[in-house]
């Protein structure tokens, strides 16, 4: 039987080194070692997400790792020079190993090895010996027509000389080979196919066209023509981004160093984006109504486009990959943080830029995102998140701000829309914040709050400011409060009633030194003015710890000894607690509002929340923050087009290595001989003896049945 083997070409001709190439190149070896790099390769292009911004992988491996992994290719493995390189590199040493075993191949299958020699049968681990009534040639006749009667393939020998007779050869299950073949013809399809679909063509038009890619801004239809494949491009991966009610007729094709704008033959044009979502928040529906204008005819063809109901146009499959904000119109409001800042609204959309300014101190404003739904899990925090965008909230304020209530169970709960928008710096820096236009009921008991997020980089969790919701649902009470606070003249107005109002406290000398030190808390809850900028930019700092309950918890450490800073701790917070009643009536008096009543459990759990972010506020990182006021949602549809022809050479291969791992496994090349030879040879009575053997590339507990089984069939009662 034909050994596959894993050597390569041997050529006879040329130099020795073009010789060693060749037979390396040509060997099952190799192909097997570019194959195990490939997985290898794969395995990484897994692990590391690919085509992210290079900041989150400095965050992720470090300054001099991310820059080592950059220089490998490691965040675009399928796309990179070396691994299209293996992968042409395998092609060809399949293609050799298949072209150097093929004729071998094909000749055994055509062979019967008739011409074995006799006594080689008896070196078989399946063999038989057995006595025959009949003549040779009518016994060998009856053994082929048995054999033939099972399937196999049978051919007779007749044999003169000093071993005259017949020689009875059979073979069945041939495929076997056949799948070898198959198999390996299969790695060089969808080796072929994975070139011709990946972004090779891409990368030729760009080393021998002319084409570079775009890394500017402005608009599409003003993008040069190196910057543009044309619509005779025979294989790309794009994406279009269309809003409703916009058409477009050009895709994007991401590059390392930028983009390349392709050309379709048609304009798709998005009609209505329609989502629908399961109680999780996860979308349930989502499809876009397009309708497609060719650009030669001028015909609308009008299509419905879902997730896994692509449509197709002249080769070019569109798929719905995901949807977006189309630009939707969203009115802020500035609400200053820690400085005086008059209130301003700003009329801005997603995806533009604003310049805003206080005087020398200037920001762009980048809004960056509007979403209408966020159901959020206020259940059992163990569960993990559930939302669409995978993001808890209230775990993600429990791990910043403090602990909250545990439940067993789901809780899933619609908290409204939110915007995120940048803050962008004359130096290019740039914060992202996430805000909640509604207030989001955290916890039991306590008020709803507004969630003011801000992160420094997009690799982080968004880090949030808690600012309880007044009665009105607004913060504006919050407002007021933090205005007084900054008002030297009513702390100390608020610290005179509150010691006129406490009982028990007669005597003028305690009266003043209970004066005094509710001015000292009140002071150090408040803080240095001197000291905002430098807070906002390091909340580590020490200036950020002059600010709020961390300053009253520094003066405790430094002037009070261990054994007395908790009892002395109790007395200050109740001076503070007390100072910030009188401070919110006195802030409501001046505004003309009538006073609240603090019997009232939801008034002193507003004002227990509300000294905790007055503490946090100085730690804001900017002056403003904008509060979502009002929007008007525009969808828009993402897009995938891919002209790929190279699938169905794909599919191709995936047939083949079905019916080709199908042969290898699960069909066995098995050889029959039967050598019948007359019985005056051995001095016997009977008319012919024979001589059975059996060969099998693969020998089990079937192949011994097979054996058996085949043995009594033709031999019988014979058997010697």
């Amino acid at each position: 039987m034909t050994t596959i083997s894993t050597q390569g070409y041997e050529v006879r001709q040329g130099s020795r080194w073009l010789r060693s190439a060749i037979e390396l190149l040509s060997s099952m070896r190799f192909a097997i070692a570019l194959l195990t790099v490939i997985c290898i390769a794969s395995v990484i292009g897994t692990v590391i997400t690919q085509h992210q911004p290079f900041n989150n992988y400095v965050n992720q491996f470090g300054p001099f790792w991310a820059r080592v992994f950059e220089t490998l290719n490691l965040y675009s493995v399928y796309s990179a020079w070396w691994f299209l390189l293996i992968l042409a590199f395998l092609v060809i040493s399949t293609s050799l190993c298949i072209a150097r075993h093929t004729p071998k191949i094909l000749a055994d299958l055509k062979s019967y090895k008739e011409n074995i020699h006799v006594r080689a049968l008896q070196a078989f681990g399946y063999k038989a010996e057995a006595v025959l009534p009949q003549e040779p040639a009518q016994a060998a006749r009856s053994l082929g027509e048995k054999l033939a009667g099972k399937g196999w393939k049978v051919k007779l020998q007749q044999r003169q000389g000093d071993q005259a007779g017949w020689m009875v050869a059979a073979k069945k299950g041939g495929a076997n080979k056949i799948g070898y073949l198959a198999a390996h013809s299969a790695i060089v399809l969808i080796c072929l196919g994975g070139l011709l679909d990946g972004d090779l063509m891409v990368r030729m038009q760009t080393w021998f066209n002319g084409k570079q890619p775009f890394n500017g801004a402005g608009m599409i239809a003003d993008v040069p023509p190196q910057h543009r494949l044309s619509t005779s491009n025979p294989t790309f991966r794009g994406n279009l981004f269309v809003p409703e009610g916009s058409t477009v007729d050009t895709a994007i094709l991401l590059q390392k160093d930028g983009v390349l704008i392709q050309e379709l033959p048609f304009a798709l044009e998005l009609k209505k984006f329609i989502v629908e979502y399961y109680p999780t928040g996860m979308p349930r529906v989502f499809a876009s109504e397009v309708v497609i204008h060719d650009r030669e005819t001028g015909e609308a063809i009008p299509q419905r486009i879902e997730v896994n109901h692509p449509a197709s146009y002249k080769g070019i499959q569109i798929y719905q990959s995901s949807f977006e904000d189309g630009g939707s119109p969203v009115k802020l409001k500035a609400v200053g943080m820690g400085s005086e800042v008059a209130p301003f609204s700003v009329d801005t959309a997603v995806g533009r830029a604003v310049e805003i300014t206080n005087g020398e101190d200037k920001r762009t404003l980048e809004v960056t995102d509007l979403r209408t739904i966020n159901v959020e899990n206020f259940g059992n925090m163990s569960s993990g998140p559930v939302d669409v965008r995978s993001v808890d909230l209230r775990q993600t304020l429990q791990d910043n701000l403090g602990s909250a209530q545990n439940r067993k169970d789901h809780e899933l709960r619609n908290v409204g829309p939110s915007v995120i928008y940048k803050l962008r710096d004359s130096a290019g820096q740039a914060r992202e914040f996430s805000n909640y236009m509604l207030p989001v009921m955290t916890g039991e008991g306590g008020p709803p709050e507004f969630l003011f997020g801000v992160r420094n980089d997009t690799a982080e969790n968004f880090r949030y400011l808690r600012i309880p919701a007044d009665d009105n649902n607004s913060l504006e009470e919050f407002q007021r409060l933090r205005h007084a606070l900054n008002d030297p003249a009513l702390r100390a107005e608020a610290v005179r009633r509150y010691v006129a109002q406490s009982t028990g406290v007669q005597n003028q000398q305690v009266q003043e030194q209970l004066a005094l030190s509710a001015s000292r808390v009140m002071d150090l809850f408040a803080g240095d003015p001197a000291n905002l900028d430098a807070a906002r930019r390091d909340s580590n700092s020490e200036a950020a710890r002059s600010f709020g309950l961390q300053a009253i918890a520094r003066f405790i450490e430094q002037t009070i000894p261990a054994e007395d800073q908790q009892r002395f701790g109790d007395v200050l917070l109740r001076m503070l607690n007390g100072s910030m009643v009188e401070l919110l009536q006195l802030s409501r008096e001046r505004a003309k509002l009538p006073a609240l009543d603090m019997n009232e459990q939801k008034h002193r759990a507003w004002l227990a929340q509300a000294v905790v972010a007055l503490s946090d506020a100085p730690l804001y990182p900017e002056p403003v923050l904008f509060q979502l006021e009002n929007f008007t949602q525009v969808q828009a549809s993402v897009f995938q087009v891919t002209r790929a022809p190279g699938k169905w050479v794909v599919y191709l291969g995936c047939l083949f290595l079905i019916l080709g791992v199908f042969a290898m496994l699960y069909i066995t090349e098995r050889r029959v001989w039967v050598w019948v030879r007359p019985a005056a040879q051995d001095g016997q009575e009977a008319a012919s003896g024979a001589t059975m053997a059996l060969s099998s590339n693969r020998r089990n507990l079937d192949s011994d049945k097979e054996f058996d089984t085949l043995k009594q069939y033709l031999l019988g009662e014979h058997q010697s």
